[in-house]
């Protein structure tokens, strides 16, 4: 390459270097142009699916569902995906930029998630399991055509708050050809009838920016008066058939039946690009990752 840039007129390298730059004030401009369309709220905002309350302070802004699926799916180039509830953007790192990141909510109406297993969960034994099938599960992708997706360990390993009701970990993920690994951080808040899942992907580096917005976004939210973790009702309501244990191994609690909403990303340039979170289901069958461009 070097040599073939050698070889062009200064006049052509000038002319390559102005197309560029033109390119980039192009694609800033589209991008500024599309965050102004949202509407960056703060302040109580009901979750009525979720029976939740969000409340947006501490350097963060708040987007509905419907701007979210905007982000996510014009923005991030995501799938549609109904299932999004909102999404938290923290103010100093924005939605677009080297560092850009967000947090987005969901719920799972699979019934109370009973804790009585979280002082007995070994979750270091608990990640060779995550580890050995993600590894078993490689050999598919690849005869499939798709790149590698590894799980390199815990970022943060997984803890569980007893009188919140919040169990919180992050992931540390290497995607095939990407030399930055991903960090997948997760946030489930139990409450009486199911768990509101609070998602964030970052590059791993960003990781103590990023623990540390999670730790506010885990104090901004909360079940309703009557659907809180203490309110349940062991005589009517429904309950979930798994514990903590399948909320944190993600596709190997799938055998257990629950279709874990698996969130993870592919990073390209900085760039986020998140997996739908409607087709996590069907990702767990079809492995995630993008198929590889056979030329």
């Amino acid at each position: 390459m070097k040599s073939i840039a050698l070889a062009l007129p200064l006049s052509a390298l000038l002319l390559c270097a102005g197309a560029t730059a033109w390119a980039q004030d192009a694609d800033a401009d589209a991008q500024q142009a599309f965050l102004k369309q949202l509407n960056f709220r703060e302040g109580d905002f009901n979750i009525a699916t979720a029976n939740a309350t969000v409340h947006v302070r501490n350097g963060f802004h708040y987007l509905d569902a419907g701007d979210s699926r905007k982000v996510l799916e014009q923005l991030w180039g995501n799938p549609p995906d109904d299932s999004v509830l909102g999404m938290l953007v923290p103010d100093e790192d924005g939605l677009v930029g080297e560092h850009s990141w967000a947090v987005v909510l969901t719920y799972s109406d699979d019934g109370y998630v009973s804790d009585e297993d979280a002082a007995k969960i070994d979750y270091d034994d608990l990640l060779k399991d995550m580890q050995k099938e993600m590894v078993n599960e490689n050999a598919t992708r690849e005869d499939a055509g798709y790149g590698r997706l590894d799980l390199i360990g815990w970022a943060t390993p997984p803890r569980y708050d007893a009188s919140s009701k919040k169990l919180h970990w992050a992931k540390e993920l290497a995607f095939d050809g990407n030399a930055e690994h991903t960090l997948n951080y997760d946030v489930r808040a139990l409450g009486r009838r199911g768990y509101l899942s609070m998602n964030a992907v970052a590059d791993v580096s960003d990781l103590e920016r990023v623990k540390t917005g999670m730790e506010n976004v885990m104090q901004m939210t909360e079940f309703n008066a009557g659907e809180r973790y203490a309110d349940y009702d062991s005589g009517s309501d429904k309950v979930a058939g798994y514990g903590l244990a399948a909320l944190v191994g993600g596709a190997v609690a799938a055998k257990t039946g629950l279709l874990a909403k698996l969130f993870v990303a592919l990073m390209a340039a900085k760039k986020l690009v998140f997996v739908g979170l409607a087709a996590a289901a069907a990702a767990i069958k079809g492995f995630f990752g993008k198929k590889k461009d056979p030329q």
